[in-house]
């Protein structure tokens, strides 16, 4: 997906803002009881680990609120929230802007974010229940039909709920805070390096997480340890190719 980037001290207008062409923007509906709060909180969300803004990029506002049909407020609540999840940056006085990641923090916060898993895998094959497995299987096959559909969209979010039910099957609130504080960082480029151009990076990750299933199923907890962290790393190497391919180049 192509970023938008707004030209220094001009912001685009709602009419130029880059949208899903398989989801096109609609004013939020909260009729089948969803909090306003909520929907817009995981529209933004979306909107910005899907790369529709540049990394560095100023948050804005007016049009956003035009997009998604609401007023500076909700909005303004919700990128309260995304910036202590680490994906935006609040400016004191002047708005927000995409958190921007340098090759160091990648592979930094990868790694970390890779030894959580890790650990949250093994504690998982320890005390994770049948029906845990069976929902796990249920949300990977889901995430395998998006696969096969090329719905980038349905399947991330799918993925994402994967390794989080695998992080709450650790039964460790204090190993769950600390990977909510970091993973919020690097969704934005964990979602871009399903586009890496130079590796079927998707294909590998469903590859992968086929063994991620099998060794929940055995719970073998050294085993899934390992893939948990191996994934990550695969997963890290191609954000950094992504990242690299997508800067532009020196004259």
């Amino acid at each position: 997906m192509t970023d938008a980037v707004p030209a220094k001290g001009h912001e685009p207008s709602a009419a130029t803002l880059p949208q899903d062409k398989k989801r096109p923007a609609r004013a939020l509906s909260v009729a089948d009881g969803t909090s306003l709060h909520g929907e817009v909180l995981a529209r933004l969300r979306d909107y910005i680990v899907e790369g529709n803004l540049s990394a560095g990029a100023r948050i804005p506002e007016r049009q956003l609120c035009e997009l998604f049909g609401v007023s500076r407020t909700p909005l303004r609540e919700a990128l309260k929230v995304l910036a202590s999840e680490g994906l935006i940056e609040l400016l004191p006085n002047r708005g927000a802007r995409v958190r921007a990641l340098s090759e160091q923090d990648i592979r930094e916060l990868f790694d970390l974010v890779g030894g959580l898993e890790a650990l949250a895998g093994r504690l998982a094959c320890e005390s994770i229940t049948d029906d845990e497995i069976s929902e796990i299987e249920r949300l990977h096959h889901e995430m395998y039909a998006f696969y096969l559909r090329r719905d980038m969209h349905g399947y991330f979010k799918t993925n994402q709920m994967i390794h989080r039910k695998i992080v709450e099957a650790a039964r460790n609130d204090t190993l769950s805070r600390s990977y909510a504080s970091y993973t919020g960082r690097i969704s934005r480029i964990r979602y871009a390096a399903n586009l890496a151009r130079k590796r079927d990076r998707w294909g590998e990750a469903m590859r992968e997480h086929e063994s991620i299933l099998d060794a929940l199923r055995g719970r073998d907890g050294n085993a899934l340890s390992d893939i948990l962290f191996l994934h990550l790393r695969n997963k890290q190497a191609a954000a950094i190719e992504h990242l690299t391919d997508s800067q532009p180049a020196e004259a």
